[in-house]
């Protein structure tokens, strides 16, 4: 290597890059494609984000190996890198990533680039890229942890034809960077020009599997092409009106017009979608469309876990008269005190979320980790259900066979008036009135510490524009409404838009302190994930699943406030 690293300034080391593997975009790295890199220093940068300098985590030294580029990180001092520093120790980022320029292409075999930085990144495509070793200074640096990854290289520089070189390829080069599909297309078009009347019979049943083989010799350029055509009628359908003739002057003229695309379009020939790129994904997995789910991990942390799955809450109410100290007349009979015992218990229900697969697809399938894709999927919805339960409820009808039932998780929203107080909110200036609601409700509050405010985006809209006589705001940001409505934070669940009262009434807003709210799970019941095949009908199956409870363990520790309307014209009112 170009220089000596002093490994007690070091945080952590790996490799950026192996070669001679197919990256996730079938390019592969080749020996000492990077070997002018040796000793250089690169930025250390997060997920390839150039836009700003914050996103600058460090720096990395680069060591040009016979298998790959190895990498010794640096972290700087300030927010971002110490944030970064602390994921990697913790073994929550894993993966590293390189961006090149100035790269040189054979086909899909990358031989010669210039790596510009050494990225952290969460998710990989490149399954033998890994980092040995993280150092924590101060620590016995002969222990050594192996984290295997597989982060996708970032080949972007690739497709700028600013940093490729032109001017020395040959005919034969360019067609090189053809993919099959592009290739088949170009071979049966000179093809079809060169001989129109030796078309293919796609009826023939003797024919077919059988292969095609034509010959190109490109004297200009000293080279000859062999290629195999496919005989279906997706190659050999070309609606184009190129001749014998033209052919030598398409190839004759790719020099002067600078490629293949420019020379076919010189000529006049149509279907020329055939040879252009294929389409590119601009992440390595599909993109859920979902709502915003931020408020779901709120919930979900912010819930009180026991671990026995059956509660029972038992409550002595001495708030009525008969609980009073009396005061005692001489000769008089004295009165023993009268009060109640209440008492509530809350049994589990299993909730869950299936998925299967055709062995076949997920075989064929190699561009993506799909069963990683969808596990993520499954999780990710079961929180969100197990969330809007503690919340508002499921909102299926009672009937429904994968209703989530109320007397299992019971919500919030819905609960018993011993332990959710209710409160209407007018119609009439209604973001005015929720206020004055959510104030006058606070004498009744009897739950833990401050409570925080569930609401929609809307009924936190319509509070931020409430304006006074002038037209000037009353409340600058959400904290000066927080503090009005005396709440720790405002948090906003999309599921709660069309959502019904315990009374009928749109619900507009639940506060409560969910460490009121306990969710109780047995050993074993815990979230699980389970897979299982089905050898007759060749599938895998997956399934994630929890058995809990969920209720308030305190009198009026939460309120909800819905909107005055009429409870009959409600569709089917719940109860708990």
């Amino acid at each position: 290597m170009g220089c000596n690293i002093d490994l007690s300034n070091i945080d952590f080391h790996g490799y950026a890059t192996k070669n001679d593997v197919v990256c996730a975009d079938g390019r592969i790295i080749r020996h000492d494609a990077f070997a002018e890199n040796d000793g250089a220093e690169v930025p250390l940068v997060w997920g390839h984000q150039h836009n700003s300098v914050t996103n600058i985590l460090g720096h990395a030294y680069l060591e040009n190996r016979p298998d790959g580029v190895y990498a010794y990180g640096k972290f700087n001092n300030t927010a971002n890198g110490l944030a970064a520093k602390e994921a990697v120790q913790n073994g929550d980022i894993k993966a590293m990533s390189i961006f090149a320029r100035g790269i040189k292409q054979i086909g899909m075999d990358v031989v010669h680039g210039d790596i510009v930085e050494v990225s952290l990144v969460t998710v990989g495509a490149n399954p033998k890229a890994v980092i040995d070793t993280v150092l924590s200074h101060g620590d016995d640096l002969s222990e050594e942890g192996t984290i295997f990854f597989a982060e996708p290289i970032s080949h972007s520089a690739i497709e700028d034809s600013d940093d490729i070189e032109h001017s020395d390829k040959t005919v034969g080069d360019v067609l090189n960077t053809l993919t099959d599909e592009q290739m088949n297309a170009v071979s049966a078009l000179l093809a079809h020009a060169l001989d129109p009347d030796n078309d293919v019979d796609d009826d023939d049943e003797s024919s077919e599997g059988d292969d095609v083989k034509h010959e190109f010799d490109f004297t200009e350029e000293d080279i000859t092409m062999h290629n195999i055509f496919d005989q279906s009628n997706d190659a050999l359908e070309l609606d184009n009106t190129i001749s014998h003739a033209d052919v030598g002057e398409v190839v004759g003229d790719m020099k002067r017009y600078g490629s293949l695309k420019e020379s076919v379009l010189a000529h006049g020939i149509t279907n020329l979608d055939y040879l252009f790129p294929d389409a590119k994904t601009i992440s390595n997995t599909p993109e859920f469309i979902q709502r915003d789910m931020g408020w779901v991990q709120k919930v979900m942390s912010a819930v009180h876990h026991t671990p026995f799955s059956r509660i029972k809450s038992i409550f002595a109410n001495i708030t009525e008269d008969e609980a009073r100290a009396k005061g005692y007349m001489k000769g008089k009979l004295k009165k023993e005190e009268v009060f109640s015992l209440l008492k509530r218990t809350t049994d589990p229900q299993t909730v869950y979320k299936k998925q299967k697969f055709d062995r076949d697809d997920i075989v064929d399938i190699t561009s993506i980790d799909v069963i990683s894709w969808v596990k993520t999927e499954m999780r990710m919805m079961l929180d969100e259900e197990l969330a809007r339960a503690y919340l508002i409820g499921d909102g299926r009808l009672s009937s429904s066979d994968d209703k989530i039932q109320e007397s299992h998780i019971r919500p919030i929203a819905l609960d018993d008036d011993l332990y959710t107080i209710k409160k209407t909110v007018s119609k009439t200036d209604t973001a005015k009135a929720f206020i004055t609601a959510v104030i006058k409700s606070r004498k009744d509050y009897k739950g833990s510490g401050q409570p925080s405010l569930y609401t929609t985006e809307d009924m936190l809209t319509d509070m931020l524009l409430i304006e006074d006589g002038i037209g000037r705001s009353l409340y600058a940001d959400e904290t000066a409404l927080c503090r009005k409505l005396r709440v720790k934070e405002i948090i906003t669940v999309p599921v709660m838009e069309g959502a019904k009262g315990k009374n009928g009434g749109q619900l507009l807003g639940v506060i409560v302190n969910l460490s009121d709210y306990n969710v109780g799970a047995d050993k074993g019941g815990a979230i699980n994930m389970f897979d299982d095949f089905d050898i007759d009908y060749n599938q895998q199956k997956y399934l994630i699943e929890t058995r809990c409870s969920g209720a308030l363990t305190k009198p009026y520790s939460a309120i909800a406030l819905e909107l005055e309307g009429d409870a009959s014209s409600s569709d089917e009112p719940s109860s708990p």
